[in-house]
Order: structure tokens, then sequence, then C-alpha cells
């Protein structure tokens, strides 16, 4: 399953490419390695973010996927939600509406997991804002935090075994079904990477 790109016309302006794709994706994994504040990666992150688009929101869905297989979330032993935000995104606030962009973030990135393609121009363009990709990180952010809770190890544990892209670290509880976890995702990548390209 690959998320692709969508953006509401971007005459004269740059598109986001697999390099800013990867940077996007390591620099968040990154600053939760590092504990770095929400606001302060919201910051390094929003030069990435190209006008009228959803990029890079569309990493973050995957990389939040890729934390709830990481953990061996699935239909016979799920992840709960229920306090997510609460319990793994305690510093950021939401009102109104903004909880329910966070919500359908939170949902989006499970539905990548399972396997669908979210249509997400449809939904982000009746938000008229600017601001799908953050929330794609908040989900992303809670997404990690909880697989490394129930993984019972840091995050920064979890974000360094996300972001090897080779099957170099045996997870300690399942060595083999984590590695079979590390070929898929970066077969996947690949894919993201070249539907990324093409779409250009």
């Amino acid at each position: 399953m690959t998320v692709l790109v969508y953006r509401r016309g971007m005459p004269g302006r740059k598109r986001p490419t697999a390099e800013d794709a990867m940077t996007a994706h390591r620099a968040l994994l990154d600053g939760l390695a590092r504990d770095a504040d929400i606001a302060e990666l919201l910051s390094e992150l929003a030069p990435l973010h190209p006008r009228n688009d959803t990029f890079p929101g569309e990493v973050f869905l995957r990389l939040a996927a890729d934390a709830l297989e990481w953990c061996g979330a699935s239909r016979a032993e799920p992840l709960p939600l229920e306090r997510l935000r609460e319990r793994f995104l305690p510093e950021a606030t939401f009102r109104g509406r903004q909880n329910a962009k966070l919500q359908y973030a939170v949902l989006t990135a499970a539905a990548v997991h399972g396997g669908t393609e979210p249509d997400l121009l449809d939904e982000v363009a009746s938000w008229q804002t600017e601001d799908f990709w953050q929330y794609a990180m908040y989900a992303a952010v809670a997404y990690i935090r909880a697989a490394a809770s129930r993984a019972g190890v840091p995050a920064r544990q979890a974000c360094q075994d996300l972001d090897e892209p080779l099957a170099t670290r045996r997870h300690s509880a399942d060595s083999g079904a984590f590695m079979s976890f590390r070929a898929r995702r970066a077969a996947a990548r690949r894919s993201f990477v070249m539907r990324l390209l093409d779409s250009r």
C-alpha cells in the first residue's frame, strides 16, 4: 500500500522529492529520539511543507503505521486508542475541531497500517487550512510513543529501530518477526519513493 502526495495546484513551486520524504522521516525520528519538544519539532519540520500540499503528512502517516507494525499491533492484539492523546501527547492541547482533526489523522494512520489508501484530498480540502501535516505528525508521535510503551522500551529505542532501512537490528522479543517487518518496510519505502517521484 502506498500513500500518494496530494496537492491543490502548486504553480511555480518546488514539489516534494524523495529526498524531502526521507528528510521528514528522519527529522521526526531524530527529534523524538532526543526528546525534543512538540513545538520544536513543528518548527523544524515546517520548512518541508509546501503551500497547498499535504506533504509531509503522508510520510508521517506511514511512519505511524510502521510503529503499529513494529509493536505487533493487529486485529488479534490491537493497540488501545483510549486516552491516546492524554497518555502520549500530554504536552499538546487540542480544542474544538482540532480534536476531530487529530482523530482523523490517528484513524487514518491505522487505516494505512491495515492496508488501505486514504482519500486525503477529499477530507483535507474541506478543512480549508494548511495544517493536515501537523496533525499527521501528532499522530505519528503518539503512535511511536504508544508502540514503545507497549514494547516496554524507551521511545528512543523505537525511533532507532524505525529509522533503520536494513534488517540490521534484531528485536529482543521476536527477532524473526521483526526481521520480516524490516524487509517489508524497506520494500514499502522503496515503492513509496518511486510513487512520489512519479507523481511529480
